[in-house]
């Protein structure tokens, strides 16, 4: 099983108003494993970048002026993601704007390329109802050392995210079970044939088992006023004429 999990930073909040993608961070995992793989990438987003933007991430005009444009590193990012899980946190923030810079380009968009999204943000509000679900708040919550997350930045918080989702998930594996896998020694001999088991023998009550069993449940009739569930209920007497 591969999963990539995924963060960008962009411009501004929102794709339809032009805003674009300006660094994109993914860091794998095979089978719940960290692979020590990742994709990393600062982009020139062509335009300017809002001021709110920049104290989120710190990233600025001046340093994205000599960086790729979407277009010169969009094979690469492809070959990255393709046929992989997406772990996303808010997965409509990243989704969205990326599948605006593919769809700029004339390419398929990520539901395409991958397998699925799994939204760590919608996860963690089912899980914990009523509870903050920042990243920050993940950390916490699960123990997960943020420290060095001053201001957001792709990879790192990629990096991060991939430890929550991991804690989030932990337990999971082992209700995952191979079925398709021979297991020795369970219902087969050696060679294969089934193994002959014999006939279950029954054990009825005898007699005086009976008695002591029905002893029981007088007692419990005495104690609890008439109510026994393990009795059937009196019938009802019929009205006087």
């Amino acid at each position: 099983m591969r999963q990539i999990v995924l963060d960008t930073e962009t411009t501004g909040l929102d794709w339809r108003n032009g805003d674009r993608v300006i660094e994109i961070g993914c860091v794998e995992l095979v089978n719940r494993n960290l692979t020590g793989r990742h994709y990393h990438v600062y982009l020139n987003p062509e335009r300017g970048i809002d001021a709110e933007a920049i104290a989120v991430h710190g990233i600025t005009e001046e340093f994205l002026e000599d960086k790729p444009k979407f277009r010169d590193i969009v094979a690469d990012f492809e070959a990255f993601v393709r046929d992989a899980e997406l772990v996303i946190h808010n997965a409509t923030f990243d989704v969205g704007f990326l599948n605006h810079e593919l769809s700029l380009l004339g390419r398929p968009g990520l539901d395409a390329l991958c397998c699925g999204v799994i939204d760590t943000l919608k996860m963690a509000k089912e899980q914990n109802p009523g509870k903050k679900a920042s990243l920050d708040a993940l950390c916490s919550l699960h123990q997960i050392d943020n420290s060095s997350r001053t201001l957001h930045g792709a990879l790192l918080d990629a990096e991060i995210l991939a430890e929550v989702y991991l804690a989030m998930t932990r337990g999971q594996e082992s209700l995952i079970m191979a079925l398709d896998e021979d297991l020795p020694g369970v219902g087969t001999e050696a060679g294969g044939a089934p193994i002959e088991r014999p006939p279950l023998v029954v054990l009825r009550a005898s007699e005086e088992e009976l008695a002591a069993h029905d002893a029981v449940l007088q007692d419990i009739v005495k104690a609890t006023k008439g109510v026994c569930l393990w009795l059937p209920p009196a019938p009802e007497e019929a009205p006087a004429p």
